[in-house]
């Protein structure tokens, strides 16, 4: 078996709002291991993205750790921690609020190779042309606004903009659930496609557990900051054994005859 790429232990993260103090995260532990994806699921306000934000580093933890690539991940810090994150990285659910608007594709693709150099300025053009190819977009698109984009495209250009910086793990935060049922499909075929070529391991965070259910090999499933179950994909989805799960389930029909036929 290979070595977790990822083991988060013990998590907690609590906010404060108008008075009430709401554990956001309540002991939340879990691992990952190279090349797989794991689905994260749960009903709105479960803990689901504040997980998301602790794993990238956008939000800090009150307690617990996080280990990837087998470092301790919370203690980089500066310069190490910019280095480290090209590793690690975020597709949102709305890809242009993360977008300058008056950027065009080469310039969203091209930042991440200057920052981090990842190539000589003279290759950017063909760094570009090759991650529109891998995201099943025309290369001609590059001179194209984001602006000028459907909203499949935009996650598309967003995929390819964490694909630039070669990364081992891609946390995806409701990354479809704003796309029609059609574009939807699409894009988690890509993300399947990707994984096998590449060798990617994905977090797949989704209230919607067929989404989850198409492309990850396990699913965990978070209620009250907690994750309360988790386990193979197909176990989780035809014999659930928390009621979060069993909701999830009964919420999806063709779910729920699987779970019985």
């Amino acid at each position: 078996m290979n070595a977790a790429l990822l083991e988060v232990a013990g998590l907690t993260k609590t906010f404060h709002s108008g008075g009430r103090r709401v554990a956001a995260l309540d002991d939340v532990s879990l691992t990952l291991a190279p090349g797989e994806t794991l689905g994260l699921v749960g009903a709105s306000g479960c803990g689901k993205s504040t997980l998301a934000r602790v794993l990238v580093r956008l939000v800090a933890p009150d307690g617990g750790s996080i280990r990837f690539r087998g470092a301790n991940w919370l203690s980089l810090e500066g310069a190490p921690l910019r280095r480290a994150r090209r590793h690690l990285q975020m597709v949102f659910q709305d890809p242009l609020a993360a977008f300058n608007p008056r950027a065009t594709v080469a310039g969203v693709l091209t930042d991440p190779l200057r920052i981090h150099a990842l190539a000589p300025r003279a290759g950017w053009p063909d760094e570009v042309a090759q991650l529109l190819t891998r995201v099943g977009l025309p290369p001609d698109h590059a001179g194209r606004s984001i602006l000028d984009l459907s909203g499949g495209q935009r996650q598309r250009v967003a995929i390819a903009r964490a694909l630039a910086l070669k990364p081992d793990l891609i946390v995806l935060d409701e990354a479809v659930s704003a796309l029609d049922v059609a574009v939807r499909a699409r894009i988690l075929e890509l993300l399947v496609d990707l994984q096998r070529a590449s060798g990617l391991a994905y977090i797949f965070i989704s209230h919607d557990l067929a989404a989850v259910r198409a492309v990850s090999h396990r699913i965990a499933v978070m209620e009250g900051g907690r994750i309360v179950e988790n386990g193979p994909a197909a176990q989780v989805v035809r014999a659930p054994e928390s009621a979060a799960a069993r909701a999830l389930v009964a919420a999806v029909p063709h779910l729920a005859r699987e779970r019985t036929g």
